[in-house]
């Protein structure tokens, strides 16, 4: 896996990437509410966008991955968990004490992912994802629930 960069994206170019972040939420009006709130970063290798991550601030010293994409066919290879770690050295050096994300209780890979990288599930927020326009289902599991997990930065 080469390198990647991440870089900051200004509010009034953020819908271009909206179909990104809808790979990974596709609730379009939940994405839209959040869209121009925190940080959005295309992640960049070798000069070629590959994805975008959305970070969020819910509470003082507290730093939440809102969305996180990347390319279908480059997925599984390292890219994630290096977004995560440098957004992690990043918000660490701006005062940030922890580090949230939700996940669909059907996102079994992505309990992996994330308890690999450090994270510990806390919390659950029961039927979170009822209400998107379409049901989702994932590993035969139907979506319901946000399982919210944290680490320490």
């Amino acid at each position: 896996m080469s390198s990647i960069t991440i870089i900051a994206i200004a509010k009034e170019a953020r819908v271009n990437y909206l179909s990104s972040l809808l790979e990974a939420d596709p609730n379009e009006a939940l994405v839209r509410e959040y869209l121009h709130h925190g940080d959005l970063f295309v992640i960049k290798r070798d000069q070629r966008i590959i994805g975008v991550s959305l970070f969020t601030f819910p509470k003082i010293r507290t730093v939440e991955l809102k969305n996180i994409a990347i390319k279908s066919t480059i997925r599984n290879q390292g890219y994630g968990k290096a977004v995560i770690q440098q957004a992690t050295k990043l918000y660490k050096q701006r005062g940030y004490q922890e580090m949230i994300v939700g996940v669909a209780n059907s996102s079994i890979d992505n309990f992996n992912f994330y308890q690999k990288l450090g994270f510990r599930l806390v919390d659950i927020e029961p039927d979170f994802y009822i209400d998107y326009p379409t049901p989702l289902y994932e590993n035969g599991i139907p979506t319901r629930d946000r399982l919210i997990f944290v680490k320490r930065i």
